[in-house]
């Protein structure tokens, strides 16, 4: 029964039965393909192996039961319907077969195009063409070539290296002007380089050639170049990729014929209008590829008005479809549009604000949904600097804005090098004629991508954007040598190693590093350019979605910050109060003799000299930070670390006191110094007496810093000012410890507030498992709980951030034993169930407590949907990461009410 199951399951889809809602099955590519079909849109005939049997080929190594009796009975149906057969020696059919996955991966699987083709057919595709020899043995040198390096992995550069050779006989640096006779030449020289590299013949047998295609296609989901895109975009390993295998269409056959990609609007600044690029007489690849430079999409109205004409119209019934940006690929085949692809389009992150709050204005998607398509990494992206040009620079060469952002960095001409340099903390520009995904690995070390081909739908601006990297494409002004590792433009020459600049959104090329300036949006944030005043329509875009995003958020949105400077910049970018103020930061500079005092006290007296010397530096600390918060709430974390760490290094003041001692010098202070350290010396200080440990055995020190909130926040209330303190302490594991702070803590609470009407919460930071564990009883003395998820991430691993992050976790991403740094988004299952436990028990035991976070994660975007779903009250990060947060925990409340009402 189970065998007759497999045996039935639907495997293949023929574009007519699918639609756009089904990309998990059909993928992205057959999804649309279905939609623009139902659509009546011109699309060739062709069919989509489906995921399912893509992940059941993966598990198993070879084909699902059943999936070949399906192929072929749609193939049969693909032949009947176009009157020819594959590969049929008179009159051929000629398929593609083209990856798809869920989510857009450009150039990261394979395609496969003119699949049919052999040493018969050729002669009939020629006599279909019209006797057009020259597109039959372009079209099957092109098979061979990309048979050979997708399905049987001959080095792609053996081919460019024979077409190479043959231009330069025929005294040309263009493949068209190559005729039949060299051509058919060339097919020769592929089938010897194919033949020499896999020692069999290239395949005759058509569907021999179509099977082996599926099969790559299927595999190359866990090539190299895929698994790294996924891990750098966050696409999950599972989903698979489908197979759509359609009717070839020609764009090579002549002048009349061509290929291109357009987009509704532009996918780099958002701006309406048209935006596309074309090339006549070229196969689609050749466009993303770069291979020559495309002109264009206006200027097609001139070359094929009636197809052009047609395009548009098509371009804006699919954005109206789609309520989006579209990203589409078509052919012309002597005069006929045929449209081979439609996608929601990448974007930059500029775009991608300016687009939504488009479609608001034009009544196509509300503010939810216009909310709902930008990110807080985009955000972050935008809050970048950009060039500041009032100084003598003057661009050396002018390529396409591909991709917007300010990057400088040192030129590099392979991937590897980009790698290299990028560890070392060099920062690099990697430039090429054109990149092909095995440069992925140098476009993510890279600061920015500078390419001499191409245009806006290259693969070099296409990733680039997928990924925020700045990009400048189609520099042709540019003569790049990647062997001897330099360039040349405007009679100069720019080597391996020296520093250019590029401008993403300009296109432009600068020698030297330029300076940066504020981005417009970060003066928005600040205050500093008002929205409604602003000329730029991004600044309006993201002033109106942000908007948005504060009115639906449930989350409040507090800083990590430890001055009053950082205090007032929290509050200009958007923050509802500081989440956690780190008072071991107001212990260093000038102060570290006061501190060494208090560690070397042999006396009670001396310790208490040594506190009240802290004491008004300290309340003056807080008097400052409460002034620019006036009216919000400052959680103040009492010292965290252990006390040596303001102390110098035990092996370094060892040797100092040493070679002192050798000199005959009098040492006696730092003898006792070095001894004090010896003394407090840990072997795991992260563990050891620290935090509520450290205020419990020293005495006086928590007491000396709740006096100087207490005292601050007094003086700032009878200032006129209002103060708002919540005294978290830091690293309980066990309620008895806060419960002894806390009670030494009231009454100096209650000394020194009086009948000033300020009110002080005392609570504690979740950042040790057993206290997340034991939360309800916990709760019993905690007016608020603040997550530490740094330390609470650490523990729960088992593992010191310091150490192993150079250490293993690259091993660990590269085995997908982690998707991401478990320090940079929440891990969900294990530290995020902490959270969850912790917050459910202790609202449990204590229903007003409030709930907070204050670790690293606080700005990050993924964990900002996961602290929503828990139901804390706030979180707390960066003042620099304070707009992103709001945007993400608005973004949270509105796709969950979106889900509820689902």
């Amino acid at each position: 029964m189970a065998a007759q199951e497999t045996v039935d399951h639907k495997y293949v889809y023929d574009f007519a039965e699918g639609n756009k809602d089904l990309k998990d099955l059909l993928g992205g590519k057959g999804a649309n393909l279905a939609e623009m079909t139902n659509l009546g849109l011109p699309v060739p005939p062709g069919f989509t192996i489906t995921t399912e049997a893509c992940k059941a080929y993966l598990a198993t190594g070879r084909e699902p039961d059943g999936l070949a009796g399906q192929i072929e009975a749609h193939l049969e149906s693909l032949e009947r319907g176009m009157g020819r057969r594959l590969g049929d020696a008179h009159d051929p059919l000629l398929v593609s077969v083209r990856s798809g996955a869920k989510f857009s991966m450009p150039g990261m699987m394979e395609t496969v195009l003119n699949v049919g083709l052999n040493d018969r057919s050729v002669v009939g595709l020629a006599a279909q063409a019209g006797g057009n020899e020259r597109f039959a043995w372009d079209s099957y040198r092109r098979l061979i070539q990309m048979f050979g390096k997708t399905v049987c992995e001959v080095p792609g550069e053996e081919f460019e290296h024979a077409l190479d050779e043959a231009k330069r006989a025929r005294g040309t640096t263009s493949d068209l002007d190559l005729d039949a006779d060299d051509l058919r030449g060339l097919v020769d020289a592929y089938k010897k380089i194919f033949l020499k590299h896999t020692g069999r013949d290239f395949p005759q047998e058509p569907r021999e050639q179509l099977d082996l295609a599926i099969r790559a296609v299927f595999e190359s989901w866990n090539a190299e170049r895929a698994v790294l895109y996924r891990r750098q975009e966050r696409i999950p390993a599972d989903l698979g990729t489908a197979v759509n295998v359609v009717a070839m269409v020609f764009g090579n056959l002549g002048p009349d014929s061509g290929t291109g990609v357009a987009f509704t609007r532009d996918p780099a600044s958002g701006a309406q209008g048209i935006y596309g690029d074309y090339l006549a007489n070229a196969q689609g690849e050749d466009v993303v590829a770069g291979i020559r430079n495309t002109v264009p999409l206006q200027d097609l109205e001139r070359l094929d008005k009636r197809s052009y004409d047609e395009l548009l119209a098509i371009m804006a019934r699919l954005e109206g479809h789609y309520r989006d940006l579209c990203d589409i690929e078509f052919t012309i085949e002597r005069g006929k549009l045929w449209m081979l692809q439609t996608r929601v389009g990448k974007r930059t992150a500029a775009a991608a604000f300016v687009i939504a709050g488009q479609l608001v204005d034009e009544g196509l998607i509300d503010l939810d949904e216009a909310l709902h398509r930008v990110n807080g990494a985009q955000l972050a992206q935008l809050m970048f600097p950009r060039f500041q040009l009032d100084h003598d620079f003057e661009p050396v060469a002018k390529g396409v804005g591909a991709s917007p952002g300010a990057a400088s960095g040192k030129v590099v001409f392979t991937s590897a090098r980009a790698v290299e340099l990028a560890a070392e903390g060099e920062a690099v520009i990697l430039v090429r004629r054109e990149t092909n995904p095995d440069d992925l690995n140098g476009m993510i070390a890279a600061k920015g991508i500078l390419t001499s081909r191409g245009g806006k739908t290259s693969h070099a601006a296409v990733v680039a954007r997928g990924m925020g990297k700045t990009c400048v494409s189609g520099a042709d002004e540019i003569d790049v040598n990647v062997p001897a590792k330099r360039f040349s433009v405007a009679g100069r020459t720019v080597n391996e190693g020296d520093v250019v600049s590029i401008d993403g959104t300009t296109g432009k090329v600068y020698l030297g590093e330029v300076p940066v300036m504020p981005s417009e949006v970060v003066r928005y944030f600040e205050g500093t350019l008002d929205p409604d005043e602003a000329d730029d329509a991004l600044v309006r875009a993201v002033h109106r979605i942000m908007a948005h995003a504060d009115a639906a958020r449930r989350l409040a949105v507090r800083a990590n910050a430890d001055t009053g400077e950082d205090a007032a910049r929290a509050r200009r970018f958007g923050a509802q109060g500081i989440g956690l103020c780190r008072t071991e930061h107001m212990f260093l500079g000038d102060r570290r003799e006061l501190v060494e005092r208090l560690i070397l006290t042999r006396t009670d007296t001396e310790r208490s000299d040594a506190l009240a010397a802290l004491l008004p530096l300290q309340r003056d600390d807080f008097v400052e930070i409460f002034r620019e918060m006036d009216g919000l709430p400052v959680t103040v974390r009492l010292i965290d670390p252990p006390l040596h760490e303001f102390l110098p290094p035990l092996e370094q003041l060892a040797v100092d006191v040493a070679v002192a001692q050798e000199r005959g010098e009098d040492v006696a202070k730092e003898e006792a110094l070095l001894a004090a350290v010896r003394r407090m010396h840990e072997e795991n200080p992260m563990l050891g007496l620290r935090g509520v440990r450290l205020g419990l055995v020293i005495p006086g020190l928590f007491a000396m810093q709740v006096r100087a909130i207490a005292e601050a926040a007094v003086r700032v209330t009878r200032e006129g000012g209002s103060a708002c303190p919540e005294i978290m302490v830091p690293l309980v594991g066990a309620v008895q410890e806060l419960e002894t702070v806390r009670a030494e803590a009231e009454k100096i609470i209650a000394e020194v507030v009086g009948d000033s009407g300020v009110e002080v919460l005392i609570g504690t930071m979740i950042e040790v498992p057993r206290a997340a564990l034991t939360a309800g009883q916990i709760a019993e003395a905690a007016q608020f709980f603040s997550f530490g998820t740094n330390d609470l991430t650490q523990m729960g691993w088992g593992f010191s951030r310091d150490d192993v992050e150079g250490a293993f976790f690259w091993r660990y991403l590269e085995l997908g034993i982690f998707g991401i740094s478990p320090f940079e988004s929440i891990d969900r299952d294990g530290v995020g169930r902490l959270v969850r436990i912790a917050a459910e028990e202790g609202r449990a035991a204590r229903p007003e407590l409030k709930l907070g976070v204050c670790g690293e994660h606080g700005g990050d975007p993924e964990s900002v949907h996961f602290f929503h779903s828990v139901g804390l009250d706030y979180v707390s990060c960066s003042p620099f990461r304070v707009p992103v947060a709001r945007l993400e925990a608005g973004r949270a409340a509105v796709e969950t009410v979106g889900s509820d009402s689902r």
